[in-house]
């Protein structure tokens, strides 16, 4: 018994996969208020009533989709601002992994751009809650560098959301850019590191 209810929770998990990985393909071309139910069980090849036995709604399949593109973040938002290297290594390191971030994970990264300020308001606060927690992860990073020394709890939180905003316009521009020629890809990277340097600079003198 234990074996047919294993194999049957496995064969869910598969056909759940496989209703986000659809909607992500579709996704690609439209809005997910746009997206239909039957649209992402066609591609699977389910019936309908199957979409309703792992999500309540399409909404509640772009919130599993949001947790999926950002949940596994965390991990990296962090290192982009730890402080591991001077202040350029961190900015030319940040730069790399949002980089390759985009490369291996187009399709969520234009999830997230599109749906932030989509239409449907249930992703839209799980977009903001999965950035405010990133918000209060780097803030904890920026706390325990030396340059920290004397900054408020909301000025640390603030430069925090900075750099989260940063990375995600910087995700969008890499998203952007072609493949090739590779000069527009080197031009979107030294405008990264631009702005980050700024950012980075005003962080500097902000006690002053």
């Amino acid at each position: 018994m234990s074996h047919t209810l294993g194999v049957r929770q496995a064969q869910k998990l598969k056909t759940r996969q496989a209703l986000l990985d659809a909607a992500l393909a579709l996704l690609a071309e439209q809005s997910l208020s746009s997206l239909g139910l039957r649209e992402v069980t066609r591609a699977v090849g389910v019936a309908p009533t199957a979409f309703y036995r792992h999500f309540r709604s399409t909404a509640d399949l772009g919130v599993a989709l949001v947790e999926e593109a950002l949940g596994s973040l965390h991990p990296m938002i962090r290192t982009t601002v730890s402080g591991a290297g001077d202040s350029e290594e961190r900015i030319t390191r940040a730069v790399e992994l949002i980089a390759r971030h985009v490369d291996a994970y187009p399709a969520h990264v234009r999830f997230i751009a599109r749906e932030r300020h989509g239409g449907v308001q249930p992703v839209r606060a799980a977009i903001q809650e999965q950035l405010a927690r990133f918000g209060r992860e780097v803030k904890d990073e920026l706390a325990k560098d030396p340059q920290s020394a004397g900054w408020s709890e909301d000025d640390l939180l603030m430069l925090a959301h900075l750099y989260v905003d940063q990375m995600l316009v910087t995700a969008s521009l890499f998203l952007e850019a072609p493949p090739a020629p590779a000069p527009e890809r080197e031009r979107v990277a030294r405008l990264a590191a631009r702005q980050l340097r700024l950012i980075s600079v005003g962080r500097r003198h902000w006690l002053d």
